[in-house]
């Protein structure tokens, strides 16, 4: 089962909260977990922000983004293109939405993921209009 997660959803892999146990649990289920390509910088961010909010220590900064850096080798990364740029731009037509959020859904799209994994429910409301099975985390 390929099992997409937009950014906010995948950080929960590695930074302890609310959802945390559900990404873990989709995470071990999946036989391909896949991402948008904007994914690592979006990740690397948030993390970058609990540093600066001292939630996490220098160390723990590194530890993660090590690990993050580790598990998207194997990960199916999928970059901008017109076909998920089309659907983004779709989706933000047709929908409330922000920008970022179309676009890890015109990746998951064109990715014909079988899940997509989403903290966010107008996101996950919108992702299922656009024909993908949505889980809540």
């Amino acid at each position: 089962m390929r099992v997409f997660f937009d950014s906010s959803a995948f950080a929960k892999r590695y930074v302890r909260e609310a959802g945390t146990d559900s990404v873990l649990a989709w995470c071990d289920r999946a036989d391909e977990i896949g991402l948008s390509g904007i994914a690592l910088p979006e990740i690397v961010s948030a993390f970058c922000r609990l540093r600066r909010e001292n939630r996490i220590t220098e160390e723990q900064y590194r530890q993660i983004k090590s690990l993050l850096l580790l598990d998207i080798q194997d990960v199916a990364v999928c970059d901008l293109n017109p076909a998920v740029l089309g659907c983004a731009i779709s989706c933000l037509e047709n929908n409330v939405l922000r920008g970022m959020d179309a676009i890890h859904i015109g990746s998951a799209v064109a990715l014909k993921a079988d899940v997509f994994v989403s903290a966010d429910g107008r996101q996950l409301e919108v992702a299922e209009r656009a024909g993908l099975r949505v889980a809540a985390v």
